[in-house]
């Protein structure tokens, strides 16, 4: 069977995307099949940067596939005209929030601006300032992908759905019901979203968030049917269930 990879959420980090990406590369060849589990933007200080490359990549027709996260989609939505709020956030928040890391995104787009700043000139600016490269790239991110063994997504799956019949909120947004479902999917669920310490295998679902945009790691792994490996210079370690 052939090796499937993923990287975790980015969020805006550089540096820790161009490493993950050495170990795939190291691991799988140029040609290796990569999943990417979306939230490329906010929190780090290079989420131009990170859309950059990977824009790139994808001109340059290397074997990525490009997974929607909820960061992406609360950027993609902010340059729309009008701006949209996703109605998921806590009545409390914005986008734009430190909580969220919207105001980094837009200053790695060179853009300066101050809490009096109106958010219509705000509006005008990004958009002055995003290449269309990049809003084509957030509107095409798929919602999941998968395999005969695994399907890949942002976030999780409502647990007795359909994987098929998901609705995008779920696979961008879902934590509670998803991460407290002990039974099995017709397949392994692979996501990102919810950061935890270290890459883990909980039996039904593998969480490869660990912490990248909040000063920690970026998971890179690899799966050979249902076994997963995570990837660090010296190699593979597998990832064994936890549960």
């Amino acid at each position: 069977m052939s090796p499937i990879y993923a990287i975790g959420d980015i969020h805006g980090e550089l540096g820790l995307l161009e490493h993950a990406l050495d170990l795939v590369e190291a691991d799988g060849g140029t040609e290796a099949l990569t999943v990417f589990l979306g939230d490329y933007v906010d929190r780090g200080p290079d989420s131009r940067k990170v859309l950059d490359l990977l824009v790139s990549g994808q001109k340059l027709g290397r074997n990525w596939v490009f997974l929607k996260g909820n960061h992406d989609r609360m950027f993609e939505w902010f340059l729309q005209t009008p701006s949209r709020i996703d109605p998921n956030l806590f009545i409390d928040l914005s986008w734009l929030h430190e909580r969220l890391g919207g105001q980094n995104t837009l200053m790695s787009y060179g853009i300066n601006f101050s809490e009096r700043y109106r958010l219509n000139a705000l509006h005008s600016a990004a958009l002055s300032a995003v290449p269309d490269s990049h809003l084509k790239f957030l509107a095409n991110c798929e919602l999941s992908y998968e395999t005969d063994d695994i399907f890949f997504c942002h976030a999780g799956v409502r647990p007795e759905v359909e994987l098929r019949k998901q609705s995008e909120d779920d696979l961008l947004w879902i934590r509670e019901e998803f991460h407290n479902y002990m039974g099995r999917y017709p397949k392994l669920i692979v996501h990102g979203h919810t950061p935890i310490e270290h890459a883990t295998h909980y039996t039904n679902r593998v969480n490869l968030d660990s912490g990248s945009g909040y000063g920690k790691s970026l998971t890179a792994a690899v799966f050979e049917g249902t076994k997963c490996y995570s990837l660090y210079p010296k190699g593979r370690v597998q990832l064994l269930a936890t549960r």
